[in-house]
């Protein structure tokens, strides 16, 4: 069944009897070409574009929960190619471009709003890296505009320009970023590969790896033993536990990332805006609340949820860059499990076992990634060598003295 504004009215006119799932609910094989391990965005992604753009047909994507239920339903639904490194920005930007045509790849509406997003400066020295950022936004093919004090004015007027501890004095603007509907990301991924023939298994744990000669041969779950000639690992914040089970010990620990959102409220914000001078970015949601976010909890967590000191931090920074927010109600909150590698970005590589795949260490980055990561992983798995705008997120960097340490974005909360 293809979406479309006709098909809506239809089946408007007909009680909406002839919609089906979106995708099925099938069994697992005994086994599969590929498995990857994680239903969250990135595995959903890989899974759609291996069977799209590389022509596996039998995939099976294993998710333990339900799909949308973790990190990719969990986030502040935040596109940006904004980065400043050659390791990061031809990803991201390559990523942007995923995301402009989405929609229609996948024939799903994932509300994807490039509202832009802008980046406040509070000092020279600040102004200056921005310039260097945009710069390298341009050379890479992106967009990027530098807006004075005035210019930033007219957009937000009701900013603390003049009486704040942190001045603003301007900011960086990428007009193609904005937000998109985080669990409707999952769902298209999940609907799109399902009608390429990839079974999707919720409810499925993967419970440990079965490797002989040292070549992965299939994966150990709640639901049985599962083949595979090739195993893909995205499970997100879970990935140090998960990747355990194949005895490898990973460079990244797990962190709550909180998100908050206030009441609904008449249209105050139409982009995305990030405070320079404190970690909090903002926008505001279709049913009119407030979504912001900052740091991540200082200690290592697997739970989903997070605590009152990074609350009132996050509060903090609200109120310092506009005060009006503080008469407004916070409604709810929520946390999300971040796999913080040690220099701030992600890995998309093969493992030292044969046949086994992995990707994460995704930290702030997870979900604005989603389509390139799925796209780069699905082409590492198809033709065992990275995609030339992934082919920087090696597990070795460390080692070899290559890392991407993109600034603000590392598992050290004193490097914030």
């Amino acid at each position: 069944m293809r979406y479309s504004g006709l098909r809506v009215f239809r089946e408007a006119m007909t009680g909406h009897k002839g919609w089906t799932p979106a995708w099925r609910d099938p069994d697992p094989q005994p086994s599969y070409d590929v498995v990857i391990v994680g239903g969250g965005g990135h595995g959903l992604a890989a899974a759609y574009y291996l069977a799209k753009e590389f022509g596996q047909l039998r995939v099976a994507v294993l998710e333990k929960g339900w799909i949308g239920g973790g990190n990719v339903g969990r986030n502040t639904t935040i596109i940006r190619s904004n980065y400043l490194l050659d390791g990061n920005q031809p990803f991201y930007e390559f990523s942007m471009k995923l995301w402009e045509g989405m929609e229609q790849d996948f024939n799903y509406n994932a509300m994807v709003s490039q509202r832009g997003i802008l980046n406040l400066f509070h000092s020279d020295a600040q102004r200056d890296a921005y310039t260097r950022r945009g710069n390298a936004m341009i050379l890479h093919g992106a967009d990027a505009e530098l807006l004075d004090r005035e210019q930033v004015r007219r957009m937000y007027p009701f900013l603390n320009f003049d009486h704040a501890r942190f001045p603003i004095k301007g900011g960086l603007l990428q007009r193609r970023g904005g937000t998109a509907r985080h669990d409707a990301v999952a769902w298209g991924y999940a609907r799109g590969a399902d009608q390429r023939g990839v079974d999707i298994i919720q409810n499925c744990q993967v419970t440990g790896f079965r490797i002989v000669n040292g070549r992965v041969t299939g994966v150990e779950t709640t639901r049985g033993f599962i083949g595979a000639l090739k195993v893909g690992v995205a499970v997100a914040g879970n990935s140090s536990r998960v990747m355990a089970m194949a005895g490898m010990r990973l460079p990244i620990e797990s962190h709550v990332l909180q998100a908050f959102v206030s009441e609904g409220l008449k249209p105050v914000i139409d982009g995305v805006m990030t405070f320079g001078a404190g970690h909090f970015y903002v926008s505001q949601s279709d049913k009119g609340g407030l979504v912001f976010g900052g740091d991540i909890d200082g200690y290592n967590s697997y739970a989903q949820r997070g605590n009152l000191p990074v609350i009132e931090d996050v509060a903090e920074g609200g109120m310092a860059l506009m005060p009006m927010i503080g008469r407004a109600r916070l409604l709810r909150t929520w946390g999300g499990i971040m796999d913080m590698s040690m220099d701030g970005s992600p890995f998309i590589d093969r493992t030292g076992i044969d046949g086994l795949y992995f990707n994460g260490g995704w930290c702030y980055g997870g979900f604005k990634a989603t389509p390139a990561s799925g796209f780069c992983f699905a082409h590492l798995i198809a033709k065992d060598e990275p995609h030339p705008t992934a082919s920087a997120y090696r597990l070795d960097r460390f080692r070899r003295g290559a890392m991407i340490d993109e600034k603000g974005q590392g598992a050290q909360p004193n490097l914030h």
